[in-house]
């Protein structure tokens, strides 16, 4: 796997200057580039649907609520602001994915509706992503795929929140 060219560069001055574990970090901007280049597949795959990741993610959240989601609900499973929810809704509304209906119990707050183009949408979408993150991993053998989780588990417990 090739290595994005910043990560190359870094690795060539850490040889330079005889860092310790080269290979450790040769490892870590390899995950680096390769999380990219999924991100950017990815964005590649929804771009023809008018999709980014943050859409996307709404989209599956309000397919699995039938009866809609106030934006704060939408906000908070997301991970995001209230101020990126309603940025992306403003984009999912443009393009006539969902609705934003009055909230039956509560007038002054509202509740989001995938549209039917937003239910067509989302099930072209999910099947094509799920498809696509299956394919990633399709020459794994399952042995394989537990090793590989275990192993991004336990570099996962290195990372503590504090810098040293």
């Amino acid at each position: 796997m090739e290595l994005e060219q910043k990560y190359r560069a870094l690795i060539q001055e850490a040889q330079r200057r005889n860092t310790p574990d080269v290979e450790g970090i040769f490892l870590c901007f390899q995950t680096l580039s390769l999380a990219a280049k999924i991100d950017r597949d990815c964005a590649a795959l929804l771009a023809p649907h008018g999709l980014s990741e943050g859409r996307f993610v709404l989209l599956f959240l309000l397919d699995a609520a039938p009866d809609g989601l106030a934006p704060n609900a939408l906000a908070e499973r997301a991970g995001i602001t209230r101020a990126t929810v309603t940025g992306l809704l403003d984009g999912l509304e443009r393009e006539a994915l969902i609705e934003r209906h009055a909230d039956a119990n509560d007038r002054r707050a509202l509740c989001i509706r995938l549209t039917r183009k937003g239910k067509r949408i989302a099930k072209q979408v999910f099947e094509q992503h799920g498809r696509w993150i299956a394919g990633l991993y399709g020459n794994l053998s399952k042995p394989e795929r537990k090793q590989l989780a275990a192993l991004l588990e336990k570099i996962a417990g290195n990372l503590g929140g504090t810098a040293s």
